[in-house]
């Protein structure tokens, strides 16, 4: 490689990887998981369904990570390779943008246009008289048939200044703590970059164990489950997607803190801890966003 790639972009400049593996294992492993993911939902199977599928996305995501790394570290990559990875972590992000905004998209169709459609509004009123005469349509809403919840159809809320403002406490916090690290690391400050980025991946964590708890107490005292009609499947849907990456994101912050303990990165060179970095945010404000719309509103 030229000692001047960082001011080329040939492709004698341009690292190229080679033939890996991974790829084909990260689909095979994403076809395991959905299909227990099918399995599961359809009562085919047990939770056990699950595991196939995540422990080959494991091995992927660490074979993978580790490969990338490690290339990383012997200075394969320049400034062109450093764009890229730029380019796509950007896109990688409005992905995520457009898939939360899917399901935000389901929320309001149900909440502002389906449930008043069957409750008689509008033009939609011989859809109440002659389906469902009886049926009040006022969210939170299992449906008129009360799909879920306890044995007579009915569920609770989860309060939104319980757990859920303290998981808010807890994201806002630590997108605080990140910044901080981040700063630090750009300072040469060491010491600082490792307290506050342990101090964010611990963050992360509690949430996710609160998030656990809060769904143990839905499930098992609050009537409100994944099959509770329309609000149990979008709140679930939400949350859990949401708490999905919120665990993805601790791990991988985890994995970031370790590489500073181990001196990787420089104030200059550092774009993986920026993308996870960035990725921490963004998970951030989707979940103000579902505080606001799905637990407080």
């Amino acid at each position: 490689m030229s000692t001047n790639s960082d001011t080329h972009h040939d492709a004698s400049t341009y690292y190229v990887p080679h033939g890996s593996q991974w790829p084909i294992l990260g689909s095979v492993a994403l076809f395991t998981l959905m299909t227990g993911v099918i399995s599961y939902l359809n009562e085919w199977a047990g939770g056990w369904a699950f595991i196939p599928g995540a422990l080959l996305l494991a091995v992927m995501f660490f074979g993978w990570f580790s490969t990338v790394i490690g290339e990383n570290e012997k200075g394969m990559y320049n400034l062109d390779v450093d764009k890229s990875f730029r380019m796509g972590m950007m896109w990688f992000i409005i992905s995520e943008v457009m898939f939360f905004a899917a399901f935000f998209g389901a929320l309001f169709y149900a909440r502002e246009l389906s449930v008043p459609w069957i409750g008689g509004d509008g033009v939609k009123i011989f859809t109440k008289l002659l389906l469902w005469n009886d049926y009040s349509p006022a969210w939170p809403t299992n449906g008129p048939a009360r799909v879920g919840g306890h044995a007579d159809g009915s569920f609770e809320t989860i309060h939104a200044f319980g757990l859920p403002a303290i998981n808010t406490a807890l994201l806002l916090t630590s997108g605080v703590t990140i910044t901080i690290a981040h700063h630090a690391l750009r300072a040469g400050n060491r010491k600082v970059l490792g307290t506050f980025l342990a101090a964010t991946w611990l963050l992360g964590f509690i949430f996710v164990y609160l998030q656990a708890t809060e769904y143990h107490e839905a499930y098992t005292e609050l009537g409100l489950k994944l099959s509770t009609g329309i609000y149990g499947s979008t709140f679930f849907m939400l949350t859990g997607f949401h708490g999905l990456h919120v665990t993805i994101g601790a791990i991988m912050l985890f994995v970031i803190w370790a590489r500073c303990m181990k001196g990787h990165f420089t104030a200059q060179r550092h774009f993986a801890f920026e993308a996870v970095a960035w990725y921490w945010h963004f998970v951030d404000v989707v979940w103000l966003i579902l505080f606001v719309f799905v637990y407080w509103i």
